[in-house]
């Protein structure tokens, strides 16, 4: 059997150890310099409630000027731009992993929502959405008579 880093080869799942390698390589290729963002950027979390989805995302040193929100149907874009304030040509970066240049961000929702009840708040470089479903297609709860 043959024995590697990642334990012994063959033994059990082989995905298991191929999930393994992949992740050593993933964090191989991080450390030469790429950045560590994924490549869809910037990274949104959404939560589901009955009547309603919520979307947050993180963009630090923006402000909602810089922000272009548009809901549509079931798909909700994010445009922006950070810009690069730090434009001294003299200075020489030891690291820079802050995000700079335009971004744009699409995504499909589950459901339809009513553009007219979108409740969007910026804060502390938090964008948070609150998308409400059309009251048409709000879920119904249906008494059961006996």
């Amino acid at each position: 059997m043959l024995h590697t880093r990642f334990g012994p080869f063959g033994a059990g799942d082989p995905f298991a150890d191929m999930r393994r390698v992949q992740g050593e390589m993933n964090r191989l290729f991080d450390g030469l310099g790429t950045s560590r963002r994924t490549s869809v950027y910037p990274p949104v979390n959404f939560w589901i409630g009955e009547d309603s989805i919520v979307m947050t995302t993180e963009l630090p040193g923006l402000s909602e000027s810089d922000i272009d929100l548009v809901v549509q149907d079931t798909v909700v874009s994010i445009r922006g731009e950070f810009t690069d304030r730090d434009t001294d040509e003299e200075i020489a970066w030891h690291r820079r992993e802050r995000p700079k240049g335009k971004f744009s961000r699409s995504v499909e929702l589950p459901f339809r929502i009513d553009a007219e009840q979108v409740d969007a708040r910026f804060e502390h470089g938090v964008l948070t959405v609150e998308m409400q479903r059309p009251e048409d297609e709000k879920p119904k709860r249906i008494q059961i008579k006996s």
